[in-house]
């Protein structure tokens, strides 16, 4: 099993665009992570997050706002030989970047960031209720650090066969 680095920014824009979920991670202050897959939405260097206006990761972000943020494709599972168990390997892709998390309050930009979320899920236009719109927290985070890596790529050496690499 080969990784592969990735560093082109249309690419790493087109995995971050093909997941549903992103997982984000955040420490309290004794230092004990907490982990919590999320909705998204992601345009330009900033991610867009949304929850409740109270809660466990409100009341750590409030004290720490850094937060590291995966996202990772639909794994596959690939073979070079379907009788070697050590041919086997997952090929995805995942993307992992930190940032800090501000919370927008301007009624009219969280508005715009819900929009962002939902075009990651939809193509249609919404219209949001006043009270929806003031009860959410929306979650910037301006992507500070990222890295993206492909998993489970084929060896120089495989051979394809009927669309899979052997």
């Amino acid at each position: 099993m080969r990784t592969i680095t990735l560093e082109e920014q249309e690419q790493i824009k087109s995995i971050i665009q093909k997941c549903k979920v992103c997982y984000v991670g955040m420490s309290d202050e004794k230092g004990v992570p907490y982990v919590l897959p999320m909705n998204f939405g992601f345009l330009g260097n900033i991610i867009y997050l949304h929850s409740a206006q109270e809660g466990k990761s409100i009341s750590i972000l409030d004290k720490n706002p850094k937060v590291c943020i995966t996202f990772c494709t639909e794994p596959e599972l690939v073979w070079q030989n379907e009788e070697v168990a050590c041919s086997y390997r997952v090929r995805s892709e995942s993307i992992i970047c930190n940032g800090e998390v501000v919370f927008e309050e301007d009624y009219d930009e969280k508005v715009k960031a819900l929009d962002i979320i939902m075009r990651q899920y939809s193509d249609r236009d919404f219209n949001y209720s006043e009270p929806s719109v003031k009860n959410v927290k929306i979650w910037k985070v301006d992507i500070q650090e990222i890295s993206a890596r492909e998993y489970g790529v084929p060896g120089v050496k495989a051979i394809k066969y009927k669309d899979r690499f052997i």
